[in-house]
């Protein structure tokens, strides 16, 4: 009986050795290797396009039995000036907004716009997942949606076997692959003298792991425009989606890096990395002081050897529709700014990072257990500061710019509302446009010479 029970677990043991033994091997020779050099065996493709005609199955079933979910959304905007919007206010008045007069009917303008912001705040809504038209098989859109029929039950049911069984397993073992690797090799390259050689084998390394990382994510790359792509020298600027966006970039050239020096895990890879690659990793203290900052990331485009200096002028994660303010220190520098805009496609995977909402490991998972990551990227032409041109009109033009290539919304408002309260200029602003109405075009200009002499 005892002999009988070695030479199951033997036989156990000998079957679980060859899956491994296959696994890995596929892996490497199937996945890695190719990725490594660039190159691809179309699998991803095939997978993607079954993919795609799998939700146009579902998308149908779906409508056919919920077709209020096509509703556009809950309120419909007006969309014009605040000046515009009062005349449509006052039409059935005699009272025109070019008499600037009060009328008590302007006050319904600003409850409209109250309530608009209390239902459906086109600001804060940017700090939350993409709404997708038709669900995508996966749980965040909607978890009640795979009860509507057997079929789609049994849709979601393999999905879901596919994605964490088989999919899931893979994409951590590439994960935990890329990112040794990336350890090892910037470690052991930065004991190298300062030469050509190091700096051709630091870009060897870091592309050949974030290309792994990138298979580890299923990511599916269209790069647009490629003659325009950042050079050395210059600082490359694009809208913020998550923190992948460094891997989906890096997946087609070499960056340095710029972001606050961490400990733990991310700290380890911090400190391996600047040591083949001069990245600019502050501390803590050094973030704050705006100078500091500035001086070196300027003395870093200066030396016109070194690697594009790849930033996120957004400062925060915004969800894939919009692209918000950019903050204006990174258009101080000096030097050619090189846009690149960067759109992922959410019906295979939300791609966006609510820092609010879920912490590092906890959004990784998420982006392991999705379809696949899909993304576009476009390289703008390169772009300069104008003769009398500020820094903020300068980071307006460059925002106006990839905003417009992405298809997406161009806002004004601060990113750093995620976090904090409206500024007090904001609120100021819209008192100052409704008190310019109400004076009158007239009165100002009678006031302004009068102004003018008593601040003589």
């Amino acid at each position: 009986m005892t002999d009988l029970c070695e030479g199951g677990m033997d036989d156990l043991w000998s079957i679980t050795t060859l899956l491994l033994q296959v696994w890995f091997s596929v892996m490497i020779g199937l996945i890695m290797i190719p990725a490594m050099f660039g190159l691809s065996l179309g699998v991803t493709s095939v997978y993607i396009q079954i993919l795609v005609k799998i939700l146009e199955v579902t998308a149908g079933m779906i409508y056919l039995c919920c077709s209020s979910l096509l509703f556009p959304g809950l309120i419909q905007r007006e969309g014009g000036s605040m000046e515009q919007e009062m005349g449509e206010l006052r039409r059935y008045r005699t009272q025109s907004i070019s008499r600037g007069e009060f009328a008590l009917s302007d006050s319904f303008y600003f409850y409209r716009k109250g309530l608009e912001s209390i239902v459906d705040d086109q600001v804060t809504q940017r700090f939350s997942s993409e709404e997708l038209v038709s669900w995508n098989l996966l749980t965040r859109t909607n978890h009640n949606f795979h009860y509507i029929s057997l079929r789609l039950t049994v849709i979601w049911g393999l999905g879901v076997i596919i994605r964490y069984c088989v999919l899931f397993p893979l994409r951590i073992t590439l994960a935990i692959i890329g990112i040794s690797w990336l350890v090892i090799g910037t470690t052991l390259v930065g004991f190298l003298p300062n030469r050509r050689v190091k700096n051709w084998l630091s870009e060897l390394v870091h592309l050949m792991c974030y290309r792994i990382c990138a298979r580890g994510l299923s990511a599916t790359i269209q790069y647009h425009n490629k003659n325009n792509k950042p050079q050395k020298g210059g600082i490359c600027v694009a809208n913020h989606t998550s923190p992948i966006d460094i891997v989906i970039l890096a997946n087609d050239g070499c960056y340095a890096m710029v972001g606050q020096s961490h400990s733990g895990l991310m700290g380890v890879i911090q400190r391996s990395m600047v040591r083949s690659c001069p990245h600019v990793w502050f501390e803590r203290s050094e973030m704050r002081d705006r100078h500091a900052v500035t001086s070196r990331l300027r003395a870093h485009v200066a030396a016109k050897r070194n690697l594009p200096i790849l930033i996120f002028p957004e400062g925060t994660c915004i969800n894939n529709t919009s692209v918000m303010m950019f903050k204006k220190g990174s258009f101080e520098i000096g030097g050619t700014i090189y846009p690149v805009a960067i759109k992922y496609d959410p019906r295979f995977g939300d791609a966006f990072w609510n820092s609010a909402k879920y912490n590092m490991v906890s959004y990784l998972l998420r982006m392991m257990t999705s379809w696949a990551i899909v993304v576009n990227v476009w390289y703008l032409p390169p772009m300069t500061r104008q003769e009398g041109e500020d820094a903020t009109k300068f980071a307006n033009r460059v925002k106006s710019a990839i905003a417009h290539q992405g298809g997406l919304l161009d806002m004004a408002w601060d990113g750093s509302l995620k976090r904090d309260k409206v500024k007090e200029e904001f609120k100021e602003h819209q008192q100052k446009m409704y008190s310019s109405m109400v004076v009158g075009k007239k009165a100002r200009n009678s006031q302004e010479p009068h102004t003018e002499s008593s601040k003589s």
